[in-house]
């Protein structure tokens, strides 16, 4: 059923992977000429594809597993997919922000934005969301052993 717990952590989890598409992850003073990613003066998901293409597929896998709650073992491994595509789009954006880093002169300029910390928050609610499928899907083995 969607009310279930395991529902609102997919729904929080793939919520927060899918916010990371507005908000930027770091901001600088001023624009910087040589930098790939902060010649805008702002790094977020829309100055790189991959980026882009792994963060939403993560948050629309999370929230597409809400729907599959008949069918337990593939919604939860939707949910741990998505996270996986979490794990990589938050290694993926750490390896872009350390290979600009080298083009910025100091990194006392860069200011965290509200999604370098949204990721993580996500993957926690994808991991919780996985440990109920799990422990719903234990309750109803449990329940069928006893028929």
């Amino acid at each position: 059923m969607i009310q279930r717990i395991q529902s609102l952590f997919l729904f929080l989890g793939g919520g927060l992977m899918l916010a990371v598409l507005g908000f930027p992850f770091a901001t600088t003073g001023s624009a910087i000429a040589g930098s790939a990613y902060f010649n805008d003066a702002v790094f977020n998901v829309r100055d790189n594809v991959a980026l882009l293409v792994v963060y939403g597929l993560s948050g629309v896998l999370a929230l597409a597993a809400i729907f599959l709650f008949r069918n337990r073992r593939l919604q939860m491994r939707m949910a741990i997919f998505s996270a996986i595509m979490g794990v990589l789009a938050i290694g993926l954006t750490v390896l872009f922000f350390w290979q600009d880093s080298k083009a910025l002169e100091s990194l006392a300029l860069v200011r965290n934005g509200i999604s370098a910390y949204l990721p993580v928050l996500g993957l926690i609610g994808l991991f919780l969301a996985y440990r109920y499928i799990g422990k719903d899907e234990k309750l109803v083995r449990s329940m069928d052993r006893l028929r």
